[in-house]
């Protein structure tokens, strides 16, 4: 889930060194995307990351630009390539499916990346991404760090992603409370975990802000936590299994 474009592959060689152990698969949303793949043989995964969600029953090749992303792909994982979603390097209509998840608002220019995308997929292709207006209402962005909004604030919406594909249905990616994979909203009901250095450096819209204004917020949060103040404000989101943070697979078949 790694930044395309110029100086991506140099951001998560920094930040994304502890990405295999923080941003762990979760199966309930592996499910939703490896559903939303059909009977795809063969599958491209754009933006691959360390290999997260990549099925394990078709032919799958990645491409991601970072060398330390690259390095952390599990043994026997789909071979990855070095390049970017703007310039893929193969013919048309070279896979059944295509998938690309959380990074297109990460990409140098979206719309040649996911004209790129449907070049190369004569398939589905599926794309996990985010309502940016959705993602400014969770609590972490609202009460504790709202200079987040700013970023991707220009990243194509899931319904300008699916008129890019030529149209799209647009799915909720509901996040369960015990979610496994440490992704920036996935810690809805365990503010705790936000306090940890290594689940913050996994989340790029955090790992992008400057570090005294990410301290700063972490200890308004720690105290919060220490003396109830978040629990009692936040008490309704103790009793859900799962909420909607914005997460949207925009599925173009």
């Amino acid at each position: 889930m790694a930044v395309k474009g110029t100086g991506g592959s140099a951001l998560y060689d920094v930040i994304g060194t502890g990405y295999a152990r923080v941003r762990r698969p979760d199966p309930r949303i592996a499910r939703q995307i490896h559903q939303a793949l059909g009977a795809a043989a063969t599958v491209l995964n754009v933006g691959a990351g360390a290999g997260s969600y990549e099925p394990t029953d078709r032919h799958v090749i990645a491409v991601e630009p970072s060398t330390a992303m690259v390095r952390q792909r599990p043994p026997g994982s789909a071979l990855a390539l070095r390049a970017t979603a703007e310039e893929l390097p193969f013919a048309d209509g070279r896979f059944e499916a295509a998938m690309a998840l959380l990074t297109v608002h990460h990409w140098s220019d979206p719309t040649i990346g996911l004209a790129e995308l449907r070049r190369v997929t004569r398939g589905p292709i599926v794309v996990l991404t985010f309502d940016h207006a959705w993602h400014a209402d969770q609590w972490l962005v609202a009460e504790y760090l709202p200079s987040m909004v700013t970023l991707d604030a220009q990243m194509p919406g899931p319904s300008v992603i699916a008129e890019a594909l030529g149209g799209a249905l647009i799915e909720v990616l509901s996040v369960p409370h015990d979610c496994t994979d440490g992704f920036c909203h996935a810690w809805w009901r365990r503010p705790d975990a936000y306090l940890d250095p290594m689940v913050r450096a996994s989340i790029s819209g955090i790992a992008r802000l400057p570090g005294p204004v990410v301290d700063e917020a972490m200890a308004r949060l720690a105290s919060d936590l220490a003396n109830g103040r978040w629990h009692q404000t936040h008490q309704n989101l103790l009793e859900r299994e799962e909420i909607d943070a914005g997460y949207r697979l925009v599925i173009a078949h």
